[in-house]
């Protein structure tokens, strides 16, 4: 399934958007807070899913979708430099979960930031939940890794070393790229210690995105929309599968109601 270059046009703003369940939890927030601080319309390039990988192929629930390093997003984007192009990298964790090691993780989220610094993107990335990680007893982290990574062998020091380097890294790596760092604090997360409450989703997303340097930071807040969240929470990728069955949906695959396109990979 292809990418119809035609469906914006080129002085667009671009907004990629990369991660996993935060991201697919909360892209209704996300898309409204981006058209409350960026303007409207815009082009929304998104690869997203519940337990996504930066590289290698996740399957959750008999879903599979490619790495995001790996996804058609990069493709679709192309190669030139756009006039305006807001970038956000969330949800660095599962990899940590999976078993990668975390210089290889750390190679996947820099050649994300390596794309979007040649594309001329303003990148936000924020740190790993490292407060919320940190407060976490044996007991609640087993119940968390029963739910969340079901088989996952993981122990919670292993846990707790891991994110401690690879959230030390991608603040070194962040600067590199030009990419704003941004922190989450342990106040945003309840007794599931890697997700955003559902409360705290217009505060954390509209301090998050702030660190774009455009428009009224103090009128970033989304405006809720029962039809967006629909568009959004049922769109399909280019490529999947569920069941082994490969599965796909031409791109963009949305509109919403201020004309911005969606395409989801």
């Amino acid at each position: 399934m292809s990418y119809d270059q035609r469906a914006a046009s080129p002085s667009t703003p671009r907004v990629v958007l990369l991660g996993a369940s935060n991201l697919a939890r909360g892209i209704s927030t996300v898309a409204g807070t981006a058209q409350a601080l960026i303007g409207s319309p815009l082009e929304f390039f998104i690869a997203m899913g519940h337990g996504r990988s930066y590289g290698r192929a996740s399957r959750v629930l008999g879903r599979t979708l490619p790495g995001i390093d790996e996804c058609g997003l990069w493709d679709a984007l192309g190669d030139a430099v756009a006039t305006q192009t807001y970038a956000l990298i969330t949800d660095i964790g599962n990899d940590i979960v999976y078993g990668y090691d975390v210089q290889m993780i750390a190679a996947w989220i820099e050649q994300c930031l390596k794309r979007l610094k040649a594309r001329g993107a303003h990148t936000i990335i924020t740190r790993l939940p490292v407060e919320s990680i940190e407060s976490l007893s044996n007991l609640r982290y087993r119940v968390a890794k029963a739910i969340l990574f079901p088989g996952r062998r993981l122990s919670l020091d292993e846990a707790k070393q891991r994110i401690g380097r690879l959230d030390t890294t991608i603040g070194d790596l962040a600067p590199q790229y030009g990419a704003t760092l941004v922190d989450l604090p342990g106040e945003w997360y309840g007794m599931d210690p890697v997700h955003i409450k559902r409360s705290q989703y217009s505060t954390a997303f509209a301090q998050i995105m702030a660190g774009w340097p455009v428009g009224d930071k103090a009128r970033t807040r989304a405006t809720p929309s029962v039809v967006r969240w629909l568009k959004l929470h049922l769109a399909r990728p280019q490529r999947w599968s569920f069941l082994g069955i490969p599965l796909g949906s031409a791109q963009p695959v949305t509109r919403l109601a201020d004309g911005s396109t969606v395409a989801v990979f």
